[in-house]
């Protein structure tokens, strides 16, 4: 049941890497950070690993809450902990945070090891397989050398994807939701739009914002309100909020002044979001949604992609997510069958739009649950 568990205590965790990481574009990184988060325990095998790879905007603060710190819930709460679909009484969970973040892992904020510069926009483009080989390594560290499982949504489900092509044989299972083999035409064009907003803001500086002492809030506010539109549902913008205006039933015939609740809504997220979110790891990320495609150097053929795929996998999608559609799942799953992988695949009625990954609807959880219970079993995790 929601909100019947007790949240636990979180300690975040850093780890630096002083070796260089090569990364897809040809360049490299080294001497750099890895910000995470562990929670329940390893057990003597070391077989009850699970990784939890996070979407655009979120952490590896995946669950439980910071000591003194009211509503510093980890961003899928509700999934993991204590008697949660992903029991942390039986696993051990681990969230990373990407490289090129700006919730403490080595990002654009942070200074280049070869310049005392701060990086800034030089901070070199990232992909999901470099993200998935940086975890890899922060594993290693660990001692971690199979994962029970990789789980993620959205960006976090392609980051799944990468684990099960990248290092099929160090993990078991792998959870993908609400996610897609690549962004279709459409999904790379928000991405574009929103970036283009950050990117002409007077504030941006080439990227170089921080040595002029300011952020380009105009064009994050106005990226994150691109962004929260494709994540809702119509119907859910229609049942939340109408056609309603903000004040009275009288309008303004105003062009300029907050007419609907929708406009409120999406302005109030957009100031939020402004203010804690970093733009060039915004434009990082955006564009390493953007070039995900492992079917691309097999002439556009999954099958052929997945033919590497030794995992079990479980793929959730949701009937009103337009922005990562189930006919997009349903294409992994096809290739994972053409290969004869054991798939089960769960497509959840929910009104709530890609936004439903997040929340607590009862057959969401309940497919989790009866999943990972399943994976528990296995080797009495």
């Amino acid at each position: 049941m929601p909100g019947f568990f007790m949240s636990f205590i979180a300690t975040p965790q850093s780890m630096r890497f002083e070796e260089v990481l090569p990364l897809q574009s040809g360049a490299s990184i080294r001497d750099y950070v890895l910000a995470y988060e562990t929670y329940g325990t390893l057990n003597a095998e070391r077989s009850n690993a699970v990784l939890v790879c996070h979407a655009l905007n979120a952490s590896h603060h995946v669950a439980g809450v910071y000591e003194g710190q009211p509503r510093s819930e980890g961003w899928w709460d509700n999934m993991i902990g204590p008697g949660k679909p992903v029991d942390t009484n039986r696993f051990f969970v681990i969230g990373v945070n990407n490289l090129g973040s700006c919730f403490g892992s080595t990002g654009p904020m942070h200074t280049h090891p070869d310049t005392g510069e701060v990086y800034g926009a030089d901070f070199p483009v990232v992909t999901v397989e470099d993200w998935v080989n940086a975890q890899a390594r922060l594993l290693d560290r660990l001692g971690i050398t199979q994962l029970a499982a990789v789980l993620g949504g959205s960006l976090g489900g392609m980051q799944a994807l990468g684990w099960t092509l990248q290092y099929p044989e160090r993990m078991r299972h792998a959870v993908v939701v609400a996610s897609a083999p690549n962004l279709t035409a459409e999904n790379i064009a928000f991405n574009e739009v929103a970036r283009r907003a950050i990117v002409t803001d007077p504030d941006f500086h080439g990227g170089h914002f921080y040595r002029h002492g300011v952020i380009p809030q105009r064009g994050l506010r106005i990226a994150r309100m691109i962004g929260h539109i494709t994540y809702l549902s119509d119907d859910v913008m229609n049942e939340k909020f109408g056609r309603q205006l903000r004040e009275g039933l009288t309008p303004k015939y105003s062009t300029q002044d907050i007419e609907f609740q929708i406009e409120s809504y999406l302005r109030y997220q957009g100031d939020k979001f402004s203010e804690y979110f970093d733009a060039n790891t915004y434009l990082l990320i955006t564009r390493a949604l953007d070039y995900f495609d492992p079917a691309l150097q097999y002439g556009g053929s999954l099958t052929q992609a997945l033919a590497r795929a030794t995992a079990k996998f479980l793929l959730i999608s949701f009937t009103t997510d337009w922005r990562f559609s189930p006919q997009r799942s349903r294409e992994i799953v096809k290739a994972l069958l053409d290969n004869r992988r054991r798939v089960s695949y769960a497509e959840i009625d929910a009104p709530h739009g890609h936004d439903a990954f997040l929340l607590d609807d009862p057959r969401y959880m309940d497919t989790m649950r009866s999943y990972f219970d399943a994976i528990a079993k296995e080797h009495h995790a």
